[in-house]
């Protein structure tokens, strides 16, 4: 058994020939969240939101459509609308929430880099390890002082980032995959 992916001709085809356009379209989309990150968050935002009010549709749909119902059952989805209505009509909660463990993990991800690259010292490429340790410490420290207003635009900005380097990988492979044999 393989752990990689193994695709017959046809679906590799498929696949070839929605990857670029797919790519392309997810490279517009991460721009667009770059460009206007605040809008790129209030859309993540408003997403979860959604996914939450349907949870909570199904899950007291299955309360009430059980046959042994009790207070228990009703709980779950009690607390996914409650949830789904606070990240709806309060987004910059959730919004500065996720800023905050942003700008946490980029300053543990700066010492992080710093402390590995003071052990790699003789070893070639040690100064790059220091430097991104350096520039994620600033990083977390440029949201930390701007906290939570940078967490408006840093959310937005690393998703719209992220969808940029996912279209260009999806372009990159495109064509570029061969069946697994």
């Amino acid at each position: 058994m393989s752990i990689f992916l193994s695709l017959d001709q046809q679906s590799l085809d498929k696949f070839n020939a929605k990857a670029k356009p797919t790519g392309i379209a997810m490279i517009v989309i991460g721009v667009v969240g770059i460009i206007f990150p605040m809008l790129m968050s209030w859309t993540l935002n408003f997403f979860v939101s959604s996914l939450f009010s349907v949870s909570a549709i199904v899950l007291a749909y299955s309360a009430f459509s059980c046959k042994t119902q009790t207070l228990m059952m009703w709980i779950k989805p009690f607390i996914l609308f409650v949830l789904s209505l606070l990240i709806l009509f309060h987004p910059a909660v959730v919004i500065s929430t996720l800023g905050l463990i942003l700008a946490f993990y980029f300053l543990m991800d700066g010492f992080a880099g710093i402390a590995l690259s003071v052990e790699m010292k003789p070893a070639k490429g040690w100064f790059f390890m220091l430097l991104n340790g350096l520039l994620s410490l600033v990083l977390g420290g440029i949201v930390l002082v701007g906290w939570p207003l940078s967490s408006l635009w840093l959310v937005g900005m690393l998703i719209g980032m992220s969808f940029v380097f996912d279209g260009v990988a999806l372009i990159a492979i495109a064509g570029n995959i061969k069946p697994v044999r």
